[in-house]
């Protein structure tokens, strides 16, 4: 927790460097970190009455309060921490038409919205990474301008919007996206401390709290100011503070070998060392400063595609660093503490040395990750002239190939209008979205669309007594809901064979490359995606329906092959996984894609004929992509597919544009028997 400590620290001095996002698992208490910063920010002036938090000295000249004259009434408050629930709607974000004056007075007036209360303050996002892409677009675009702009049902207004962003997020639920990964300055990654006697203490001291919270919170009272005072007395360091060239000049060497995109690294990098400096009571930057600064800010921007990890080489930093150094020496004046107080907890920045992570996890190099023999065995159907290295081939252990490199694919996309949850596939019916129109409500009336509603009473006011200039006379029948449509995000559920006939190297290294680009895919689109995988005797969830995509890549990565072809487990074991995510989740529509090559050594063909005719009664899409290889093909992935009413596309014509294709023309046609087609 020292990083993220010393991270907020660094925002509260300069609140230029931009935020904050705090990525760890659950239970490692993210939010209560990031609640208790408020309690630390100076107090804020602000011009009394103003609803939008102008600054007295410098008043917005075009604040929808204003304009305030020189010398306005001013007044101190607390900074605020303003928190964005997931849930929340645009309305509740940006501001919306006042519904009780336009309905009471007739006229058009704005009620601010969560950016207007967070401006010159702290917005809080819990749980970051689930935030529907439509708020995520608007804080993209308050964040990058300082401003919102709100331009909808008669109202028409620009307010400041200048803020601290502060995420948190578990990685397991999913990432994020890259344009907003970016807007913030730091990253710092969290977890549960190990150590048994420092978790004794956490729990001892939640305990006391629980028993006592007034008595808790006064023994710590006055380090609390103490603390507050620093950050105060930083901030008012933080003008006379000086970046020089050689400095500079180290920011951007470090920038440049880490290989970031843009220029924003390079500026938060530097906004971050002087705020160190500021910190720790310095009044120049040092090659400490960069050093510190560097591991909170690249990190996150490292990353070349979703499935890398977040992290620093401190090898590569080292070399940057002196790399960017003056060629007399390198520049770093500060002795080990730091300076007279050091971090905020004795050392130069305030703990460990903040670096993230390196890569780790299984991968595709991972060894054997099973013990035990593949299960040998006659065959299970008829079957003729087994190809080398398949079923009946003497026992092996299982082997773990490569994934082939991700290539990108078209969008997917399922026919007509679903009503699914907000992605950024298939066309959809819901909350969010473009207005295309209006409708009575069925049932509890959800999103007013006011201008409809007041056409709908309009023709009426004379028979309903509304005296001229009188307030307008509505009923329940006038109501009018919104019509929107947007994108929702799809499941798509991967049930990889994984048997001994498709241990070939260079036949599973396609499959994962495929099926490692619809990752990809899934992942840019926000969809929820699932593994199922089948061998020997049974077949296994590899990983539950999540939206955290680099997960099943990882899992991916790291699946052995060897073994029998027991496809009706496979099947089966697919059919329940998607009986129970319709029962969790009904409106999410699934896409089951199927990889194999047909052979059913174990349970026999019939068995895995009536396990695709199962889940072909519940009308589930598929696409069969068979994996059979050689001169000689006996077809039974075709017969598979057939059975399953799902489309059929060979290993060979796994292309981007081929495969994607496929998909989508199976998500596009009518329900209903057919055979099996292969994809252009």
């Amino acid at each position: 927790m020292d990083d993220l400590r010393l991270a907020l620290v660094l925002n509260a001095v300069s609140p230029a460097v931009g935020g904050v996002l705090v990525r760890g698992e659950k239970g490692t208490a993210k939010s209560t970190t990031v609640r208790a910063l408020a309690a630390v920010l100076p107090p804020v002036a602000v011009v009394e009455g103003c609803r939008f938090s102008c600054d007295p000295a410098a008043p917005d000249p075009a604040c929808p309060d204003g304009p305030h004259p020189a010398g306005a009434p001013a007044a101190t408050r607390p900074a605020r921490l303003v928190e964005l629930p997931v849930g929340a709607s645009e309305d509740r974000l940006v501001g919306s038409l006042d519904l009780e004056r336009a309905l009471g007075e007739g006229v058009a007036a704005y009620e601010p919205g969560l950016l207007a209360a967070a401006h010159r303050g702290v917005l809080y996002v819990d749980e970051v990474n689930l935030l529907q892409d439509h708020l995520v677009d608007l804080l993209l675009d308050a964040a990058a301008l300082g401003t919102s702009y709100v331009e909808r049902e008669g109202v028409s207004v620009r307010h400041a919007a200048r803020f601290l962003l502060v995420g948190t997020m578990n990685p397991e639920e999913g990432e994020l996206r890259p344009q907003l990964l970016d807007r913030f300055g730091l990253t710092v990654e969290v977890a549960a401390p190990r150590e048994t006697g420092l978790r004794a203490e956490v729990v001892r001291r939640r305990l006391a709290h629980d028993d006592d919270p007034a008595a808790f919170t006064g023994r710590f009272a006055e380090e609390e100011r103490a603390l507050a005072g620093r950050i105060a007395e930083a901030r008012r360091r933080l003008p006379g503070v000086l970046l020089s060239d050689a400095a500079l000049r180290q920011v951007a060497a470090v920038c440049a070998s880490f290989d970031v995109d843009g220029l924003r690294a390079d500026l938060v990098t530097a906004r971050a060392a002087l705020a160190h400096a500021a910190w720790r009571g310095g009044v120049e930057v040092t090659a400490e400063d960069v050093r510190v600064a560097a591991r909170l800010a690249l990190p996150h921007r490292r990353r070349r595609n979703p499935f890398d990890a977040p992290g620093l080489d401190e090898d590569q930093l080292e070399q940057a660093l002196a790399d960017g150094a003056p060629e007399d020496g390198p520049e770093d004046p500060t002795d080990p503490d730091g300076g007279p107080d050091g971090g905020p907890d004795g050392g130069p920045d305030g703990g460990p040395d903040g670096g993230g992570p390196g890569p780790e996890g299984p991968g595709p190099e991972g060894g054997v990750p099973e013990a035990g023999v593949p299960e040998a065995g006659g065959p299970a159907g008829a079957q003729s002239a087994p190809p080398p290295g398949g079923d009946h081939a003497p026992r092996r252990e299982p082997v773990t190939a490569q994934a082939g490199e991700a290539y990108r694919v078209r969008r997917l996309e399922a026919r007509g209008l679903g009503s699914g949850p907000a992605g950024r596939r298939s066309r959809a019916l819901g909350d969010t979205g473009a207005l295309v129109g209006s409708r009575r409500p069925r049932g509890r009336a959800r999103g007013i669309h006011l201008p409809a509603t007041v056409l709908a009473a309009a023709p009426h006011q004379r028979a309903r007594g509304r005296a001229d200039g009188g307030r307008l006379r509505l009923r329940g029948e006038d109501l009018r809901e919104a019509r929107r449509v947007g994108r929702e995000g799809n499941l798509v559920l991967f049930v990889v064979d994984a048997s001994g006939s498709m241990a070939a190297r260079s036949r599973m290294t396609a499959v994962k490359g495929a099926v490692l680009s619809l990752l990809l895919d899934a992942y840019q689109r926000r969809d929820k995606v699932g593994l199922v995988t089948f061998r020997g005797d049974g077949a296994e969830v590899a990983l539950p329906p999540t939206s955290s995509v680099d997960a099943a890549a990882a899992r991916l990565g790291a699946l052995p092959t060897g073994g029998r072809t027991p496809v009706a487990a496979g099947l089966l074991r697919a059919h329940e996984v998607l009986r129970v995510e319709r029962l969790r989740d009904p409106r999410r529509r699934p896409l089951l894609v199927l990889v194999t090559d047909g052979r059913a050594t174990s349970g026999g063909v019939p068995a895995a004929h009536r396990a695709a005719g199962l889940l072909a009664a519940t009308g589930t899409s598929a696409v069969v992509v068979d994996c059979e290889s050689g001169p000689v093909r006996l077809g039974m992935a075709g017969d598979l597919a057939a059975v399953l009413e799902a489309d059929l596309v060979r290993l060979e014509e796994l292309g981007a544009d081929a495969l994607a294709a496929t998909v989508r023309a199976t998500t596009t046609r009518p329900t209903g028997p057919t055979t099996p087609r292969r994809a252009a």
